[in-house]
């Protein structure tokens, strides 16, 4: 079965939909026209009506509502055949200072989707991590961790319904709000460019190539696992200067919460980890349920090791950098 033929007819819904990744989400998920409909489900009504004047499309649909409400996600959900789990607190820092809104949202929000989703029979859920979820370091990684077990072990009680729930986790996404090619566009005007430590090294990769992802995904998905793209890494230091040759650089010390290095998935992950080709499938390390196991007999990914940012595996040169980031 094609990618067409699995969305036809289908309705999907996203949450955070107005955020970075569920703008690209649903014009990505638009252009294929034999979608039913699409639905975000958010809480800023400004940013519902600044979308609804982007988005000429009458199968786009909007639904206020916040994924701490369990009752307004059951309401949302119904007809619903995928649902996109986007919606986070994501700022390091806002998160430490207010952790239990953090715990809230992130974890308590993605137990109302998984429940409601179930409750409503919808047929699968993609839940958006990240990479801080790995051996997190601070508030933010461990609500995702926590989210991504929930969303795993969800398969377990879904009694005899068929909802499928799996998680998609990678490391930072070229041009998203807040990242580092905004930052720099931002400082560019003074001649000063800010990096917290010259050793730091990051995962990149385009909204573009996670959406193509995220479709596959949903094609293929059985349920309980966890998929990664496979990424490239680059010191940031060589990101900063690539971009922005005539600028200087302050080197201002890392920031509480931060890591020298990123990792996408850990040694005790991957003796189940499989190669897919394009991504990893960490599979689930307990399973209660049925499913088909598609992924058992792919190509295994080495053994004790790490998926990390700094390793030489992964670590481009500066000239690649205008490849990684095609500009």
């Amino acid at each position: 079965m094609n990618k067409k033929d699995y969305l036809s007819g289908k309705t999907i819904l996203v949450t955070g939909g107005t955020g970075t990744f569920g703008r690209a989400f649903v014009t990505r998920i638009l252009a294929n026209k034999s979608v039913a409909k699409v639905i975000v489900l958010s809480r800023d009504e400004f940013k519902q009506n600044e979308m609804s004047r982007d988005f000429k499309d009458k199968r786009l649909n909007f639904f206020l509502g916040d994924v701490r409400d369990l009752p307004r996600l059951e309401r949302a959900f119904s007809g619903v055949n995928i649902v996109i789990h986007a919606a986070a607190l994501k700022q390091v820092p806002a998160t430490e200072y207010n952790p239990l809104e953090a715990v809230k949202t992130n974890i308590n929000g993605t137990q109302n989707v998984v429940d409601a989703a179930v409750n409503c029979e919808v047929d699968k859920v993609l839940v958006v991590s990240s990479d801080k979820a790995v051996e997190p370091i601070n508030l933010y990684g461990a609500t995702k961790l926590v989210a991504e077990r929930l969303t795993v072990a969800s398969n377990s009680y879904r009694g005899k319904g068929n909802t499928k729930l799996s998680v998609v986790r990678y490391g930072n996404v070229i041009g998203s709000r807040g990242s580092v090619i905004e930052l720099v566009e931002k400082q560019r005007a003074t001649g000063v460019l800010t990096l917290t430590d010259e050793r730091m090294t990051r995962f990149w990769i385009h909204i573009q190539d996670v959406m193509e992802m995220v479709i596959n995904i949903l094609d293929h998905m059985e349920g309980g696992e966890i998929f990664i793209p496979k990424m490239k890494s680059l010191q940031v230091v060589d990101v900063l200067k690539t971009l922005a040759p005539e600028c200087k650089l302050k080197v201002v010390g890392i920031r509480p919460g931060e890591k020298l290095h990123e990792k996408l998935l850990t040694k005790h992950e991957s003796d189940r980890t499989r190669d897919l080709g394009t991504m990893f499938a960490i599979l689930p390390e307990f399973v209660s349920w049925a499913t088909k196991n598609s992924f058992a007999n792919k190509k295994h990914f080495p053994l004790e090791a790490v998926y990390s940012s700094d390793s030489p595996d992964f670590l481009l040169p500066v000239k690649d950098v205008k490849k990684i980031l095609k500009i």
